[in-house]
């Protein structure tokens, strides 16, 4: 595929966009969930539940989406899940406590098919690194403005009515997007035109890309699991509320910074070297955290843990991009993720019980075994293509 410069950006933008209105809703979950108990009423158990929903829905939508993408216009299909959010949105924002159950399913099943659409995109550049460390950088820039203005003038004024009409609003304003998105049977080629047969088909894929899969699957059960009781961490060494505050504060900054940089960066340091970094970062922000003793080496184990954790998603989302020329199977990450979300906390859970540094070993195991694993993907891959053109 032979694009100018203008237009490579203006689609990596567009797919960015997209890919932000499918992270709306999850990386603001804590805070509709928070104001649904004050304005609705609603008991732990019951938001518990809702959140459960939520990922029930957004796993479905990346099983549809692995289906159904590559057969539909892609325009079309960012306006009509946009307005299809929009409305859901708009429907929880009045309707009683009983009825959002279902209304939750439906807003995540589309943000599911927004974010896979984003990273089929992206997938496809040739340059994975940098187009999926856009991707994730503008994607947390949006969030991070959101969460600034969500709490303090929306809710505090609007309660969770207003909330969910102010997403519903951006989400309408991010579709716009797509007027600049390609036309799914010029961008990704003769190559990838349907071939008939079920649907089922499309999720055969190499056995490369699942295994990747299932090691990005197990990255985030550890990194995730330790995400959930971060906070538990900084409070069991008497930490303020005000400092925490500030270490997460910066924490979002940092983590769309860190995906900015890989966006400059790009492929510049090959396909397995980045891997090693993401495992000596990890590293070193988990042995702060494990020794930590006040607010100064807490906070810098946290933030320096989000960096790897954030190239860590990077490089591995762009590593089973490669190890699989249909592109399919990258769709399938947003899916290994909410597996991740659903799995990480409740073993965590469950080791917290014993203290700390078990969690923090969990979260270094999870981390060695997949970077251990990908370079090993990756150098078979290379092997098998240095003969005859550069790894794609």
């Amino acid at each position: 595929m032979n694009m100018s410069g203008r237009k490579t950006l203006a689609i990596m933008l567009a797919a960015s966009f997209a890919s932000t209105i499918g992270g709306l809703p999850f990386n603001t979950l804590p805070i509709l969930l928070g104001s649904m108990v004050d304005s609705l009423g609603f008991s732990v158990q019951q938001i518990g539940l809702l959140g459960s929903v939520c990922f029930a829905g957004y796993l479905l939508g990346t099983l549809v989406a692995v289906m159904l993408i590559d057969r539909l216009n892609w325009r079309w299909l960012t306006l009509g899940c946009a307005v299809g959010a929009a409305a859901a949105y708009w429907m929880s924002s009045w309707l009683p406590a009983a009825a959002q159950l279902p209304v939750w399913a439906v807003i995540g099943f589309f943000a599911a098919l927004m974010t896979c659409l984003g990273m089929r995109i992206m997938g496809e550049m040739a340059n994975k690194e940098r187009a999926l460390g856009m991707r994730l950088g503008i994607e947390l820039g949006v969030v991070a403005a959101v969460l600034f203005a969500l709490p303090s003038l929306v809710i505090a004024y609007f309660h969770y009515a207003g909330a969910a009409l102010m997403l519903a609003a951006i989400i309408l304003l991010l579709s716009l997007s797509a007027l600049v998105l390609p036309k799914r049977q010029d961008f990704i080629g003769a190559r990838e035109q349907l071939r008939g047969g079920s649907l089922l088909s499309c999720f055969r894929l190499p056995p490369a890309a699942y295994a990747a899969l299932a090691f990005f699957f197990l990255f985030g059960v550890g990194q995730i699991g330790l995400w959930a009781f971060l906070e538990r961490l900084g409070h069991g060494l008497a930490l303020q509320p005000t400092e925490l505050g500030i270490v997460f504060a910066v924490l979002k900054l940092l983590g769309g910074a860190a995906a900015l940089v890989l966006a400059v960066v790009g492929d510049r340091l090959g396909v397995r070297l980045p891997h090693v970094i993401v495992l000596a970062v990890l590293g070193t922000g988990l042995m702060l955290l494990g020794n930590a003793e006040g607010f100064l080496m807490y906070a810098a184990g946290a933030w320096i843990w989000e960096v790897g954790f954030t190239w860590g998603c990077v490089y591995q989302t762009a590593a089973i991009a490669r190890l699989d020329s249909s592109g399919r199977s990258i769709m399938l990450i947003p899916g290994a993720f909410a597996l991740s979300s659903m799995a990480g906390p409740a073993v965590a859970g469950q080791l917290v019980g014993q203290g700390f540094g078990a969690l923090l070993w969990l979260a270094a195991g999870c981390a060695l075994i997949p970077v251990l694993a990908f370079t090993c993907l990756l150098a078979q891959r290379l092997r098998g293509l240095y003969a005859l053109a550069p790894l794609r």
